[in-house]
């Protein structure tokens, strides 16, 4: 390893490198989610659920790499929106369900124009993005 390279340089910090980008990257979301009335993580969920609904709040917790204690609220606030339903599972009392109202599926059309959105304004072409996501996806592999 050569010796005149700093290790510790802020500029050579993946750690610092993935934190400005996700806080950066969730900060163009948000002019596109506050006029549905979602925040970014509440937007998560709906993704998750838009996929497949219903689904057991553990498997939702799974998914999103979540603990259900911080999932919860998210669910409650999203709930009181009308856009999901959380019930007890018939015969299983302790697993709850979450299903999508009507409102919830509606919400995915105008939902569908997020993604285009954003890589406009990241201005990075499309490949560009999905060969990162490829690579963070390793990176989330490697470290769980």
């Amino acid at each position: 390893m050569d010796s005149d390279i700093d290790l510790l340089r802020l500029d050579r910090q993946v750690c610092f490198a993935l934190a400005v980008a996700a806080r950066n990257v969730i900060a163009l979301y948000r002019p596109l989610l506050d006029p549905m009335g979602l925040t970014h993580p509440q937007y998560l969920v709906m993704l998750a659920l838009w996929e497949r609904s219903p689904r057991s709040v553990g498997e939702l917790a799974r998914e999103l790499a979540l603990d259900p204690g911080t999932l919860s609220p998210l669910l409650k606030r999203l709930e009181s929106a009308g856009l999901l339903h959380r019930r007890r599972v018939p015969g299983n009392e302790r697993t709850l369900a979450v299903t999508l109202t009507d409102d919830g599926h509606a919400l995915r059309e105008r939902a569908e124009a997020i993604p285009p959105a954003i890589v406009e304004r990241l201005g990075i072409p499309l490949a560009d993005l999905e060969e990162l996501r490829t690579v963070l996806n390793r990176v989330i592999e490697a470290s769980a």
